[in-house]
């Protein structure tokens, strides 16, 4: 069937639809109904059927007969190691962590909070969780205390299960002193503490209330899978609040392993047994979907991944990766490889590693801008295939669906929607607009299976953030356009378009341009207060390495190519070549924080910056551009 065909049987008949995929997964009560509307927007999916993610994921490939199949590759050369874990071995580790757990208490509806680093462990742990009907809390490994704490708080968790260290490029990263700290600043209390201890730095334990992860599990009986209602979390996972406060994404049972069984194959085109490989990390929803859940619910080889695209040892890590696993296709973010580019722009540390395996890479996580799609597809010689999705959502809204019917690529959009996905776009009073108009991106409701149906604890906020503002549809926060052909354009967050002198601008668009100036590597632009014109936007732009080339030259070649190819209407005329961009910990770049330095707004530190040193850095060179304005 081509695309056209199957998103018209879901238009058509989106209960049938939902239930035929449905059938791909292994139900204890298999559901007699797909969709539940509760009302007030409410919708539920597969609410009366029963089933367990750990079983769809570990145990029904190790009774098909596949347990020696490799279930996780581990590649970590940050520590020098590699292991593979086969689905027999895996279900093994977990029954046995889970029979633990369940000893001390654990069991279905409790949390659990996860606080580790990339280790078949973390894997191990969610799973485990989602063995016994526990709902886990994946906290990505080294955040501050006080962001563990809050999230504890808002969690209520009986039990959190951590690593004694991550490792970084040069670096060890403690996290049982941060833990210590979170549970010191936190209300809630957990009954105990289970610690991976790693022979980089192992921690102290407190007695009583910390376990080491192996005694831990000692005499343990191991356990069995506890079946769920469709509608109960598998997890909750939390995403940066507008206000400051996380918000808890609630993730169903059901509708997420009939929603990520269906993409394997339908996006990301990988057959059962092949080795699937999303460079990201556990601690984000990718990491969930696409290291943990989606690869082992469809029976695939998943790579867990300890490193970074640059530096663990260079620029040729994920040549490499993908070569000596046999990786068929691989997932990762546009600013991984604008960070490869920079290092090897001519791309000759592939020299020497065999992709032929490869089929095609995937990028999601911000907007892929056409340089760098352009460039990994030159030096790749693979389809670049961007695709658009959220935390929120837990699997793409947009994307190419290669493995139904590879579409024609249009550089610069994330393609066409998903089956469950009718997406929109919006004018301020929430009228679809015509193709090729700007606007706000919304989804009509009911969103598909495995989106999530409220917050954590928090319904009226749910309401408010999503639903609110256009009434009947869910408001994703992005801005952009669709074409005659049904192609999405993502061109920014909503608050990211700018109004200049009541003309409505995109700053993406802006750094399309940019990016595509020979010598920059990375590029951010912003919109910044100005007394005349209400706003101008003002441009970030970081050097492919090797360029040595006078700063004010490039600066002035960056500012006449967006006037030349947008127009003077843009009035962009701030344009600072700066070393980094301030970004969260998975590669984000932080275009809110630079906003607020540029117009001298007090913020917080966001919890996910990568590294806060680079904010001062942001800060000399906006006051070198001479804001912010002592009126504005």
């Amino acid at each position: 069937m081509t695309y056209a065909d199957v998103y018209q049987s879901w238009k058509t008949d989106p209960e049938a639809f939902w239930l035929e995929q449905a059938r791909a997964i292994d139900w204890d009560e298999p559901p007699t109904r797909a969709l539940y509307d509760r009302g007030h927007h409410v919708f539920e999916w597969f609410a009366e059927g029963r089933l367990n993610t750990c079983y769809n994921c570990v145990d029904r490939h190790v009774e098909a007969g596949r347990g020696e199949q490799a279930a996780i590759i581990y590649d970590s050369p940050v520590t020098g190691t590699k292991a593979t874990i086969t689905y027999a071995e895996l279900q093994d580790r977990v029954a046995r962590l889970a029979g633990a757990l369940k000893a001390r208490g654990v069991e279905k509806g409790d949390r659990v909070i996860i606080y580790m680093p990339m280790v078949p462990e973390t894997a191990v742990a969610m799973l485990a969780c989602a063995r016994l009907g526990a709902i886990h809390s994946v906290v990505f490994g080294g955040f501050a205390s006080h962001e563990l704490a809050v999230r504890i708080d808002d969690a209520t968790p009986k039990a959190v299960i951590a690593a004694s260290c991550g490792i970084e490029p040069g670096r060890t990263v403690a996290y049982k002193p941060l833990l210590d700290g979170a549970l010191d600043q936190a209300t809630h209390k957990p009954e105990f503490t289970v610690i991976f201890q790693r022979p980089e730095e192992e921690a102290g334990l407190t007695e009583g209330r910390d376990f080491e992860w192996h005694a831990f599990q000692e005499g343990a009986e191991p356990a069995t899978c506890v079946p769920v209602e469709g509608t109960h979390p598998v997890y909750v996972l939390y995403t940066s609040g507008t206000t400051g406060a996380p918000k808890g994404v609630v993730r169903p049972t059901a509708g997420h392993l009939v929603a990520l069984y269906w993409s394997m194959k339908n996006i990301y085109n990988v057959d059962p047994g092949e080795v699937f490989w999303a460079a990201s990390d556990v601690g984000w929803v990718v990491g969930h979907s696409y290291i943990v859940y989606g690869p082992l619910v469809h029976g695939n080889t998943t790579v867990l991944f300890e490193g970074k695209p640059v530096g663990t040892p260079d620029a040729s890590t994920f040549w490499r990766v993908i070569a000596e696993h046999g990786v068929r296709n691989f997932f990762t973010a546009p600013t991984a490889f604008r960070a490869v580019k920079r290092e090897d722009p001519k791309g000759a540390l592939l020299e020497g590693h065999d992709i032929s395996k490869l089929r095609a890479i995937y990028l999601a996580g911000e907007r892929a801008d056409p340089d760098t799609v352009e460039w990994a597809q030159e030096i790749s010689g693979k389809p670049i295939y961007d695709h658009w999705w959220q935390t929120e959502t837990g699997w793409p809204i947009v994307a190419n669906p290669a493995g139904l019917e590879a579409m024609p690529v249009k550089v610069g959009s994330p393609s066409v929607a998903m089956p469950g996905y009718d997406v929109q776009v919006l004018d301020e009073g929430g009228t679809p607009v015509a193709p090729g108009n700007l606007g706000a991106i919304a989804i009509r409701l009911p969103l598909p299976p495995g989106t999530l149906p409220t917050l954590w604890n928090a319904p009226e906020r749910f309401h408010k953030s999503y639903l609110a503002r256009f009434p009947g549809y869910y408001e994703t926060g992005d801005a952009g356009l669709i074409d005659k052909d049904g192609y999405l354009y993502i061109m920014a967050r909503t608050d990211d378009v700018i109004n200049v002198a009541g003309h409505r601008l995109s700053t993406g668009a802006m750094e399309e341009v940019l990016a595509g100036h020979p010598d920059v590597a990375e590029c951010a632009v912003i919109g910044v207060a100005d007394d005349f014109k209400g706003q101008l936007p003002m441009g970030f732009v970081c050097l492919t390495k090797g360029v040595n080339r006078p700063h004010d030259e490039i600066e002035a070649e960056c500012v006449a190519r967006v006037r030349q190819q947008i127009g003077p209407v843009a009035a962009f005329k701030l344009c600072k070549v700066v070393d980094r961009l301030p970004k969260t910990r998975s590669g984000k770049i932080l275009r809110r924080t630079m906003a607020n330095l540029a117009d001298g707004q007090d913020f917080k530190m966001p919890a996910t910056i990568d590294d806060p040193a680079i904010v001062d850095e942001i800060r000399a060179a906006v006051k070198t551009l001479g804001y912010p304005q002592s009126g504005g």
